[in-house]
């Protein structure tokens, strides 16, 4: 099965548009993604150390009107706990809207599509309105700057984040032999370690055990984050002692970040890894049930090539198993939202125009209908690969209903469907729904038809 232009954007991008050719070659997919990121600085999200306001911030002003007394101090306090709650609702509108036109505005969308699977393996949220803001500054640190270098980079890029720490709680993790454990108390937080290993690298199942838990808990003591600070590594929370993590010793006498770094750096390149991480990016890109060539094919360059990403990717792309013509995986909704808009023809611009109103109640909101609120997943696994977790007949519902409502308010006039199934589906579109398109009494009806479609949801 050879390299096709049209399955390319539909299985590996974005989806189709009338705006942008798809991609012409593996090469030019290749090329893009490893050449310079234009839609990150056409659409910029501020990474944690830029963002305003700051987490601190925040948090400073939700607890300053409690220490003061009534009166004008405390009546401005509260006006800037009202304003920076506000500000915070504000930027993850504001991050959802750069996300998607980065993806209207792209044709490299390839990147949009990793981006989006490698923020779901490395779950955070915002668990307060302290937090809710800096889910997507995480995405941009950890993710969008290591999508095209090497997995160990950007596992220890997520392990040391303020945003994960804070999520799995890590900054309470205290060594209980190191000083500040003997002279405050505390204990040791295995979330982080559990999440490292379970879900991260190895995955579930893979060669561990408890023991290998604990001690990579002890390892990670030390790794914390304060709201004013950020990332800070504290020797003084650290536990003392070298650590054993599936056989190797990490660390001695004295604690040190470098210790962490070796260890994350080892877990990257492990053979579970590499066997877990192939199979995870061919569920997520090819079919719920890879073809076992396809997953050993990119196994075996994760561990020649010592997890370097672009190579892995380059591997499956050239595998004939990621060609296969039958649309078999279920577009995730976020996946959904961005193809409709890209097959209407929507443009960044046309998307800005529309409003944050319009943007909340016609795509946000929608998203968790569907099932996927944004940034806003159950647990750390993220969410499910799996079809039957979205082709329920609530969230198929709320598709549906998506499907009839939306292009209106983002496109006018609305395109002629006899032709919109051909810029949504690709040249050879399946018979029922070119007869639905032609036979539909109205255009919204007939467009909303085309998406609603069974062809158009897969991909």
């Amino acid at each position: 099965m050879a390299f096709d232009p049209i399955l390319a954007e539909i299985r590996f991008g974005a989806g189709l548009s009338p705006h942008h050719a798809p991609p012409a070659s593996v090469d030019a997919m290749m090329a893009q993604l490893t050449g310079p990121d234009t839609a990150a600085r056409r659409f910029p999200i501020p990474s944690i150390e830029t963002l305003d306001p700051s987490p601190f911030e925040v948090r400073r002003s939700n607890m300053a009107p409690k220490d003061l007394p009534e009166g004008p101090e405390r009546d401005a306090a509260e006006e800037l706990k009202r304003e920076n709650r506000r500000r915070v609702r504000e930027l993850v509108q504001e991050h959802f809207a750069a996300t998607v036109q980065r993806a209207l505005g792209s044709e490299d969308g390839f990147r949009e599509r990793l981006t989006l699977f490698w923020a779901d393996h490395f779950t955070v949220r915002g668990e307060t309105a302290v937090m809710r803001h800096a889910v997507s500054p995480f995405v941009e640190d950890v993710v969008r700057a290591n999508l095209a270098g090497t997995f160990a980079d950007m596992l220890y890029a997520a392990a040391t984040h303020p945003v994960m720490l804070r999520y799995l709680d890590q900054h309470s993790s205290v060594g209980p032999n190191s000083r500040d454990g003997q002279r405050r108390g505390g204990g040791i937080n295995e979330n982080l370690a559990r999440e490292i290993l379970e879900l991260h690298t190895l995955g579930v199942g893979g060669p561990y055990d408890q023991t290998d838990v604990r001690q990579l808990a002890e390892l990670l003591t030390g790794l914390t984050a304060p709201y004013r600070n950020g990332f800070t590594f504290r020797e003084r929370a650290a536990e003392p002692g070298s650590e054993t993590v599936l056989g190797v010793s990490y660390g001695g006498a004295d604690a040190s970040l470098s210790d962490i770094r070796a260890a994350l750096s080892d877990l990257a390149v492990h053979p579970a890894t590499a066997r877990h991480m192939a199979t995870k990016l061919a569920t997520h890109f090819v079919a719920d049930t890879p073809d076992p060539d396809l997953v050993a094919a990119m196994e075996q360059t994760w561990l020649e090539s010592g997890g370097r990403l672009p190579v892995v990717y380059e591997a499956m792309l050239r595998h004939p198993a990621a060609w296969a013509p039958e649309r078999r995986k279920v577009r995730q909704p976020i996946g959904y939202v961005i193809a409709s808009l890209r097959a209407l023809g929507v443009t960044p611009e046309q998307f800005a125009a529309a409003g944050i109103v319009r943007i909340r109640q016609r795509l946000i909101n929608p998203l968790a209908d569907m099932g996927q609120p944004w940034q806003t997943p159950t647990g750390p696994d993220g969410w499910p690969e799996a079809a039957d977790a979205w082709v329920t007949p609530q969230f198929m519902a709320a598709r549906i209903n998506f499907a009839m409502t939306m292009p209106r308010h983002f496109v006018d006039p609305l395109p002629d469907p006899r032709a919109f199934v051909f810029d949504a589906l690709g040249p050879e579109p399946p018979p029922d729904v070119v007869f639905a398109a032609n036979a539909a009494e109205t255009v919204f009806e007939g467009v909303g038809l085309v998406l609603a479609s069974a062809a158009f949801q897969r991909r």
